[in-house]
């Protein structure tokens, strides 16, 4: 992209604390000293000081991440691993299991492992790369024992482990860490039932209440009530203390000891994005959405912020007779994008407001993910039609249904992720009463790569496409964006799915002039006589251009390219017109291929009957999505431009 590309921030000098300060504090072998246990709260807190800069360090090296659960949570993690978690030393298959069930918290996970010489030092510099640390926890990772995936597993998964546990003859506790704004899924309260029937008293749960989910307070969406009583309703042992003082967590850990046949759980009372004073919730005004949810900080904000982390540091190491902390320093490189970028999230909040100010019966519903959804200004200008349902996708979606059956027109907003897959059967229930609902996937596909396979998502077009009067599509450009929201809202006689890529993206062909919208069709980006690939969506369309390009150039062969938007539809008298005489075919998904657009095409091309028979060759996802930078994970699995250069020259015999 060569000149098309800008810096987006200087060259920043980030501090980090190297194992060797960890060892100072805890003693020359951690692991031999944690095997005494009776670490003072000095220490630990200490020990969470360091670990909070380290997080720091990790997410604003890596550009993404999240700092306020990771910071809020440090002092109940650094507890556990020093104070609680038996047999560390023995390594992971022999010691007592933690199980982050709210996974931002991953790099507070990953600095605590680090500094106890559980993971390597090195990889401080690979959170979020390929082959280096998850956005979230995966198994892969030693000491994690959980993928974390959509909130509300961990109870669920603890029971699991401890029955099988019980099985093996093996005594094991299970220490879970969730949310505050995780306890709005259903599943968190499914769980608690049956643990406390069959005693089990090996789950100790910790509810890291900081009061605030990804961007608002957790009592304005879904208030909790009277926590502490509902958990005792459920049977289980219930206390509650500063998860910030650690002499009051000893307390309550202690507490528990005398509690060994039910399961027990303690609520942390937290503050998000503890230790730095401008990014801890109380900070926030009122009206206005948290910050420091996700993301890096911009550079000002790191040093302010890592000026106190430094502080508090020096002040429990001077506490210890430790002297001051000694830190490294490295130079993050700055991040460089294209100047000129399709946002199809800015685009769709644009579309959005407009469609609002034309239909009075419009309703926008969100799952907590407001920002990332393009929702700010259409909550604004229309507060009376939008609906904050917080993390409880199935409430959220039959709502909609409840609002469509009453003549409202819903739109309904969450990661794609997670709206194709945890509300399906309601979703399926809700097209079956022959209503229209608008489903807005964001964060779909592969990339961003750097939050890993749970937020990667390369199934939901196989999760939805087969269900009856609902219409799967994906836009490439924020013109089509336009385009498709106003179909779905003014032509559409069903409900639609509209799938929106979340990665800026650089694309070299605009929206064809005075195109309609129709369903099942789509529009030539390139024309070539030799072959004809079928995409859609901004950055693989974009990479399919430049190598249809360069395989031009270097073959002299020519490749049609079309943009098909729709994913589980397509009409035959089209395709066939679009195909011609060409008989080498590619389809390229933004998907897994089971399941994905390519099957869909292959079975219409199949039926078609064309002579003499295509040759067709499908390319997508075929493994579990790789985390890492998007270049990092694009190349992996096979979808940047030069292995689609490498493609289209397969399915060419001529050009090969």
């Amino acid at each position: 992209m060569g000149d098309l590309q800008t810096d987006q921030g200087e060259s920043l000098d980030l501090q980090y604390v190297p194992v060797t300060e960890f060892h100072r504090l805890l003693g020359s072998d951690p692991l031999t000293r944690l095997g005494s246990r009776g670490l003072t709260p000095t220490v630990v807190a200490a020990f969470a000081a360091l670990a909070r800069i380290n997080t720091l360090y990790m997410i604003t090296g890596a550009w993404s991440g999240h700092i306020g659960t990771s910071f809020s949570s440090l002092e109940i993690m650094s507890w556990l691993f020093l104070n609680e978690i038996r047999d560390l030393e023995k390594g992971d298959d022999a010691c007592d299991v933690f199980v982050s069930s709210k996974g931002h918290d991953a790099p507070a996970l990953y600095s605590v492992l680090i500094g106890l010489g559980l993971l390597d030092e090195a990889m401080l510099q690979q959170l979020r790369r390929l082959r280096g640390l998850p956005g979230h926890p995966h198994v892969e990772t030693p000491y994690v024992q959980a993928n974390t995936g959509s909130l509300g597993m961990g109870i669920s998964k603890a029971k699991g482990m401890v029955l099988a546990n019980r099985l093996a003859g093996v005594e094991r506790r299970v220490f879970v860490l969730t949310g505050d704004g995780e306890l709005q899924e259903g599943q968190f309260w499914e769980s608690l039932g049956t643990a406390a029937t069959r005693q089990l008293g090996e789950i100790v749960a910790i509810i890291d209440h900081n009061r605030i989910q990804s961007d608002t307070w957790v009592q304005d969406v879904s208030p909790l009530g009277d926590l502490e009583a509902k958990l005792r309703a459920f049977g289980w042992h219930v206390e509650r203390c500063d998860g910030h003082d650690v002499a009051a967590i000893e307390r309550t850990f202690r507490a528990l000891d005398a509690v060994p046949q039910k399961p027990k759980v303690v609520i942390a009372d937290t503050v998000k994005g503890k230790g730095v004073s401008f990014m801890e919730g109380p900070a926030l005004k009122a009206g206005e959405l948290y910050a420091y949810h996700s993301g890096a900080p911009k550079e000002e904000a790191y040093t302010a912020g890592m000026t106190e982390l430094l502080a508090t540091a020096n002040r429990l190491f001077a506490e210890l007779g430790l002297g001051s902390v000694q830190t490294e320093v490295t130079t993050r490189n700055p991040r460089r994008e294209p100047r000129t970028t399709e946002n199809l999230i800015a685009g769709y909040e644009q579309a959005l407001v407009r469609q609002g100010d034309r239909r009075k019966n419009l309703v926008v519903l969100d799952a907590d993910l407001i920002k990332d959804c393009g929702l700010v200004s259409f909550a604004k200008k229309y507060p009376d039609r939008f609906i904050e349902c917080g993390i409880a996708e199935q409430d959220m979606v039959s709502m909609a249904g409840g609002l469509a059956r009453r003549g409202a027109l819903p739109i309904v907003h969450s990661f794609a992720c997670f709206l194709s897959a945890r509300p399906n059967e309601q979703i399926y229930n809700q097209c079956s009463e022959g209503t229209k609902v608008i489903y807005v996937g964001s964060l779909a596909g592969l990339i961003p790569g750097g939050p890993g396979h749970s937020h990667q998502s390369v199934r939901d077009i196989s999760a939805l496409r087969g269900v009856a009067h609902l219409s799967l599509v994906e836009p490439a450009l924020e013109a089509e964006v336009q385009s498709l929201l106003d179909y779905a809202v003014t032509s559409a006689p069903d409900s639609m799915y509209i799938r929106l890529v979340s990665v800026k993206w650089p694309v070299p062909f605009a929206y064809p002039h005075q195109h309609k919208v129709e369903p099942g069709r789509g529009w030539v980006v390139r024309d070539g006589s030799d072959a004809i690939v079928f995409g859609y969506g901004p950055w693989l369309l974009a990479n399919a251009f430049e190598a249809a390009q360069e395989v031009e150039q270097s073959t002299g062969a020519s490749v049609r390219l079309v943009n098909l938007p729709w994913l589980n539809r397509v009409d035959p008298r089209w395709l066939r017109e679009v195909i011609g005489g060409r008989r080498y075919i590619l389809t390229l998904d933004n998907h897994y291929l089971k399941g994905g657009q390519g099957e869909m095409l292959a079975t219409a091309i199949a039926e078609l009957a064309l002579e003499p028979t295509p040759r067709i060759l499908r390319v997508g996802v075929t493994s579990l999505p790789e985390c890492g930078t998007n270049d990092e994970v694009l190349a992996h699995h096979k979808l940047d431009v030069a292995s689609l250069v490498k493609s289209m020259r397969y399915v060419v015999p001529q050009i090969a």
